[in-house]
């Protein structure tokens, strides 16, 4: 089992919750006041019997039309096509708008032979919910398709991936762990997204329930450090991957590369 970051860029976001690229070496912050700057990390992971991505990006394409997620498989020796999972850990638009492709002005399945592994919850929420976050027009396409599984509560996909229930960043957000050949893969999705919200103890407002956020970083950190697992970052500014220590009472996160 190996995982891969399918990085899709950095962007800024304003309060009208578009997300804008931006390039550090470019761009000035000074020029979007009042944004936040955040990376976006897809991830690949190749198992024994499925390749597994794991949140869809933001789906845009590059200067060149192409589709940035569709390049970064294919640079690692992967087919798109041959993606046979993808994990959903909630449906906010920059995890969940590269579900689909847009060819001629119509949306399909970026994936048309995965199965799309979506919380129940989650999904009615991002239905009813008046959040700009949420993109139903993506989600009808998902929907028509027959690909979608929809899961409750913690539980198996099978024998290597499982997920849990976490609710903190949305009311049904998940969490996964990939357990294979030795190794733990861990993805906290917007519970724990960068390595640093682990170092420092705070609750969010862009959370549903920050407090529970930050609880449950500190309950993965210890359960990582103990266990080995490799987590893995999506709004990453530095190492998209890594290992947790403890050390005089303090965690430290050490960057991983493969």
């Amino acid at each position: 089992m190996k995982a891969y970051s399918l990085y899709e860029g950095s962007y800024s976001v304003d309060s009208s919750k578009k997300f804008v690229p931006f390039d550090p070496e470019k761009d000035d912050k000074k020029d979007r006041k009042g944004s936040i700057f955040i990376h976006v990390h897809p991830f690949l992971i190749q198992t024994d019997s499925d390749l597994v991505l794991i949140d869809t990006g933001l789906g845009y394409k590059n200067d060149k039309g192409q589709y940035v997620l569709y390049e970064n498989i294919k640079k690692l020796g992967f087919d798109p096509q041959e993606v046979s999972l993808v994990l959903m850990s909630h449906l906010h638009q920059d995890h969940a708008s590269g579900m689909v492709i847009e060819q001629d002005g119509r949306l399909s399945l970026a994936f048309p032979d995965a199965d799309y592994i979506v919380s129940r919850g989650e999904w009615e929420n991002a239905y009813s919910s008046q959040s700009s976050s949420y993109r139903t027009e993506i989600l009808d396409v998902l929907q028509r398709s027959g690909n979608l599984i929809l899961v409750e509560g913690d539980g198996e996909v099978n024998g290597t991936i499982s997920y849990e229930h976490s609710g903190g960043h949305t009311p049904y957000h998940q969490v996964f762990h990939l357990v294979e050949d030795g190794k733990h893969y861990f993805y906290g999705g917007d519970e724990w997204a960068e390595p640093e919200q682990l170092l420092r103890k705070f609750s969010a407002k862009y959370d549903y329930d920050g407090r529970k956020a930050m609880t449950l970083r500190e309950e993965y950190g210890q359960r990582a450090a103990a266990e080995g697992w490799t987590c893995l970052f999506y709004h990453s500014t530095g190492a998209a991957m890594g290992k947790v220590e403890i050390k005089d009472g303090a965690f430290k996160i050490i960057p991983v590369e493969e």
